[in-house]
């Protein structure tokens, strides 16, 4: 099960994931490609520096469909979004349907959407008064963070919170999330292919 896998910033949930894979957990996928929306990404360096062939693809309006093109040409089974901050949409959704996963910072279906992303979501659970928040891994569709759930990891909002102190507590929750919902999926999904 070939598993592509597309970036945007540091790499913290690639870097879960190509762990992941060294220790086995991932069997039988394997991540075969690391595709960024920005050449400043320092999750291609991660890519690299474990032996997997990374590129950018330019954040533009044929972005979807080249990476489309590219997903066939890995012949990836699998499409992680670990940390993509490009929407996706138009051929690629149908022709990858139930065979992408995204993962979230907060507890879909709140706080998601059109520009809820980084520290945008976590400013707002703190603004909301929320008690509880997290990340959730979801499968993508043609909306914005509307995809069925595969799962979720919680975390407590503390009366001290700040942003930057509740986003650190959930990435630690991403990066067991990411890996957990990339195992059930290459299950799953080698299980319909055998």
């Amino acid at each position: 099960m070939n598993i592509l896998v597309l970036v945007s910033g540091g790499g913290t949930n690639l870097q879960a994931l190509i762990d992941a894979e060294k220790a086995g957990r991932l069997e039988p996928g394997r991540i075969v490609g690391v595709i960024s929306d920005r050449r400043s990404a320092y999750a291609l360096e991660r890519a690299k520096s474990a032996g997997i062939p990374a590129l950018v693809e330019k954040a533009d309006s044929g972005l979807s469909d080249r990476l489309l093109r590219d997903a066939r040409e890995m012949d990836a089974g699998l499409i992680i979004l670990a940390g993509f901050l490009s929407l996706l949409e138009g051929e690629i959704i149908r022709a990858y349907g139930g065979r992408i996963v995204n993962l979230h910072p907060s507890l879909l279906p709140k706080f998601g959407g059109a520009g809820m992303y980084g520290e945008r979501v976590h400013q707002a659970v703190l603004a909301a008064g929320e008690t509880e928040s997290g990340c959730t891994v979801h499968l993508v569709d043609a909306g914005t963070d509307t995809g069925p759930i595969l799962l979720q990891r919680k975390v407590p909002v503390l009366p001290t919170d700040t942003a930057d102190f509740l986003a650190e507590r959930i990435h630690k929750e991403e990066h067991i999330a990411i890996v957990e919902a990339a195992a059930l999926m290459v299950e799953r999904l080698s299980a319909r292919f055998r």
